[in-house]
């Protein structure tokens, strides 16, 4: 029962220190960790509803909701009521938003950098951190 023999600490402090590197990196752009990913999402997939975005980074529509208010009073997100489904809201970027696109596209290189690790280390560290979360969530196909 030795803290760096378990699992969930390891990933625990690799997250932290992921964070951590990526601050320096999102402080010159203006963004935060939480809003760098909101925007990756939106970057990708346009205009979506905040119950699709929240699905998207795996959080609660409780925990996403003031992150885009707070996004949306610094201008870079929009919200608004979907005129097909007034319960749904749709968030999409502002110009201020795409503006910061083609800055934030250097952000990863910068991480590798940063880490020190290979572009196959993090493909392999990438496929296995997707595979134990599909495991833990018990939507993955086999035991290990």
């Amino acid at each position: 029962m030795r803290l760096d023999d378990q699992l969930c600490f390891a990933l625990y402090a690799a997250q932290r220190a992921v964070t951590a590197a990526y601050r320096p990196l999102l402080e010159e752009l203006g963004l935060t960790y939480p809003q760098y990913l909101v925007l990756l999402v939106l970057w990708e997939r346009g205009e979506i509803t905040v119950k699709e975005l929240a699905g998207a980074l795996r959080l609660d529509y409780g925990t996403v909701s003031p992150l885009l208010k707070r996004m949306e009073s610094a201008g870079m997100v929009r919200r608004e009521r979907a005129t097909r489904d007034e319960r749904s809201v749709l968030v999409a970027c502002t110009g201020r938003a795409e503006e910061l696109k083609e800055r934030a596209a250097r952000v990863p290189g910068a991480l590798f950098t940063a880490t020190g690790l290979s572009a196959q280390d993090v493909v392999r560290l990438r496929e296995e951190l997707w595979r134990l979360a599909q495991q833990a969530d018990g939507t993955g196909s086999g035991s290990s």
